[in-house]
Formats: C-alpha cells, sequence, structure tokens
C-alpha cells in the first residue's frame, strides 16, 4: 500500500493580507501530480483543510477541484478536520463523499471507525483522528472524564487499538495508519514554524503536548499542525504544510511523505519536495543599500520582510521599498546605532524644563538623537504661543 501524507493545506489563509489561493493550488496540484507518478493508493490530509472554520465558497471550490483531481489520479482520499476547521461544516456531507472514495473524518463519536482499503497483502485500516478538545470528546462520548490532550488522544487511540486487535481476529495481516492533528512532544521548536505568533495555541486551557508514545502500535502516524516537516519516529511524521503561511517557515521544506506499507508493516518513507511559487525572505540594511541595483536579487520576486538599519526611518520608507521588492508586505526599523537616553526617569528628565524644552528632548528621543531643527523649533515655538494666548482668553 502506498500511501502520500500530507496536512495544513489552510485553504483561504492570507500572506500578511495577501490571498494565497493561486500559489497554495500550484503546490496541491503537485500532490496530484506525485499520485499519479508515483502510483499513490490514499491520501491521507491531517487536519486544517480550510484555514476558518466558516470558509468562504472560493475555497471549498478550490478543495473540491484538487479532491476531484486525486481522486480522478486514482487515490482514495482520508481527511480530517483540524483545530482551524469547523467539523461540522467540513463533514456534513461526510456520507455522500464516501461513496465517492473520499473519507471525512470528522466526528468525535466514530474515533474507531477506520477506512479499509486492501492492497495484495491484506487490508489496511486507517483511522482519522479529527482534532480533539476534551470538552468535545467527554460530550461525545460519556465513557470519557479526561481533561488534557494527552488523555483524549490517550482515549481515542485506545479505542483504536483494540478496534484494530478485534478486526486482526479475523485479519492477522492487518495494518493500520492514524491521522491526528495535535502537538507531539519531540517537535523541534527551533526549525518548526507552526506559525505560533498566528496559529491558534492548542496548548492553551488545560491543553498540553502529547507524548509521542500514545500512538504506540501503529505502523504509521500521520501528524498534522507543525508546518514544517519533522520525523518524530520513523513511524511517526509531520508532513508539514504545502506552502509557506509566514516568514517564521522561510527555510522549512515543503513537501510530503511518501509511505510504504509492505505485508509486515512500514517499509520505507520518502520525502517528495513540493515546488515554492513563491519564496519568503528577510532582507535588512540601509535602504539606500536595498535599493542598490545589485541587492538581494533573490528578493525580487519574494515575500519580502524588511529591516531597515537606517539611524532614522526614511519618509515613505515601504513604498520606496515596493519599487525593487514589489512583494515586500512587512517593515521593521532596528537602527545600526542605538542613541543612549541613559537610565534617568521620564520624571527626572522633564523636571526643571520648558514645554519647549521638554518637547525637544521628546523628539530627539523618538528619532533616535537627532535634535529637532531650527526651522522646526520656530514652528514648534509659535504653536506653544499660540496655545498659550488661547488659554489666557479662556
Amino acid at each position: 500500500m502506498r500511501i502520500i501524507h500530507t496536512s495544513d493545506w489552510h485553504i483561504g489563509r492570507t500572506f500578511h493580507g495577501h490571498s494565497t489561493d493561486a500559489h497554495l493550488e500550484i503546490a496541491l496540484s503537485a500532490i496530484v501530480a506525485q499520485v499519479t507518478a508515483h502510483s499513490v493508493d490514499a491520501v491521507v490530509i491531517a487536519g486544517d483543510v480550510f484555514d476558518s472554520s466558516t470558509p468562504k465558497a472560493e475555497a471549498f471550490t478550490l478543495l473540491n477541484r484538487i479532491i476531484g483531481s486525486i481522486r480522478e489520479a486514482g487515490a482514495t482520499v482520508v481527511l480530517t478536520s483540524g483545530n482551524h476547521d469547523g467539523p461540522a461544516r467540513l463533514g456534513h456531507m461526510a456520507d455522500f463523499a464516501a461513496f465517492g472514495g473520499v473519507h471525512l473524518r470528522t466526528d468525535l463519536a466514530a474515533l474507531a471507525e477506520p477506512v479499509l482499503l486492501e492492497d495484495a497483502h491484506g487490508p489496511v485500516a486507517i483511522y482519522g483522528i479529527p482534532y480533539i478538545h476534551p470538552e468535545f470528546l467527554r460530550a461525545a462520548i460519556p465513557d470519557f472524564t479526561g481533561t488534557t490532550h494527552e488523555q483524549a488522544l490517550s482515549f481515542a487511540m485506545d479505542l483504536i487499538r483494540d478496534d484494530a486487535d478485534a478486526r486482526r481476529q479475523a485479519s492477522p495481516a492487518l495494518r493500520t495508519v492514524v491521522a491526528s492533528h495535535c502537538f507531539a512532544a519531540g517537535v523541534n521548536a527551533t526549525t518548526e514554524d507552526s506559525g505560533h505568533a498566528e496559529e491558534r495555541d492548542i496548548t492553551r486551557g488545560g491543553l498540553n503536548l502529547v507524548p509521542v508514545e500514545v500512538f504506540d502500535g501503529v505502523d504509521y502516524v500521520a501528524l498534522g499542525h507543525i508546518h514544517g516537516q519533522q520525523t518524530l519516529r520513523e513511524h511517526a511524521r509531520y508532513s508539514g504544510a504545502p506552502l509557506r503561511f509566514s516568514f517564521g517557515e522561510r527555510s522549512s521544506a515543503k513537501g510530503t511523505w511518501l509511505v510504504d506499507l509492505g505485508p509486515g508493516g512500514l517499509e520505507s518513507v520518502a520525502w517528495l519536495e513540493l515546488p515554492t511559487p513563491r519564496a519568503a525572505v528577510r532582507i535588512e540594511g540601509t535602504l539606500e543599500d536595498l535599493l542598490a541595483d545589485d541587492s538581494h536579487p533573490e528578493a525580487i520576486d519574494a515575500w519580502v520582510e524588511a529591516v531597515l538599519t537606517d539611524d532614522q526611518l526614511p519618509r515613505e520608507a515601504m513604498r520606496r521599498l515596493q519599487t525593487r521588492y514589489p512583494h515586500a508586505v512587512t517593515l521593521a526599523h532596528r537602527p545600526a546605532t542605538v542613541h543612549d537616553h541613559g537610565e534617568a526617569t521620564y520624571a527626572t528628565r522633564v523636571e526643571g524644563r520648558t514645554d519647549a524644552q521638554v518637547i525637544d528632548e521628546f523628539l530627539e528621543f523618538v528619532r533616535n538623537g537627532q535634535r529637532p531643527t531650527e526651522a522646526e523649533r520656530t514652528l514648534l515655538h509659535d504653536a506653544l504661543e499660540a496655545m498659550e494666548a488661547e488659554e489666557s482668553t479662556r
């Protein structure tokens, strides 16, 4: 049995206000091509298909187009909901879709109901665990009384292992795959990026990391939620997102895992790269340096995060950057030389000073040491005199 493991499509997501759907379709179409090129039997999508629980019609249209192409290429689809997806909306046509070989796993009450496939060696059971919030699991299955994400997933895996053991009584050659959207312990936080500055953190409110040992006893675990590919165990991996959704992901590889199951279980896992329609690049320097003709040619067609090191932030800096880097979307100002304002408190610094002197020092502070010009001082002096004259007439 040959399986492609992918996750975190986030259809409908924007990159600093810019739609990513056109680029995402390029990456997802490449997955369709992988299905054909490698004679894939099933595509497992481990959660966060949509970026919102209320996706727009265009998001459904894109999903339907890609899923339809995967089916035309000959692969069965198993898809679970993540913490971004709305499980009810995503799974409302699940029974109907199953007739077409598209299996939506969004119902917490059906955790131990696998998608059963067959190859020359016997059956393969693919279990899809939708994102589990302990409170929702208690409502769906009264036997569960836990309060943490670890307890919820442990409960789900016990149900799955019991079901698999029962099926092995009739089919000893049964192999098992589990898809789960969670934050598993062992993730390398220095190289991964789940967009935690932008991602809804699923470790809050009593939820916590899930030990990877929770998933013991299955042949392959297809994990979702982390946007960079990770290998926690030989049989437990994150595929990551197919597209870069933040600058934190600029160095992470984008692709899918190609998983081969043989008669005895997991045989091999290979990484298949996906195209990068637009890279994400961070550039740093003075505005003059960044606008030079030979500066950062790799960033001209990329999403750009610019850090300016000028002592003073130049006027219209972003507009000027976009004349060379049309996809510059963020700008930070970090002067190379920082003016030392000392340790005195604000009250100490303004004690005994006139309003004009306070304003003068304030401008020096926010301008990183540059004092007002004589023209500016004259303008401020006239403004203060006008205010004092108005107050004297009240």
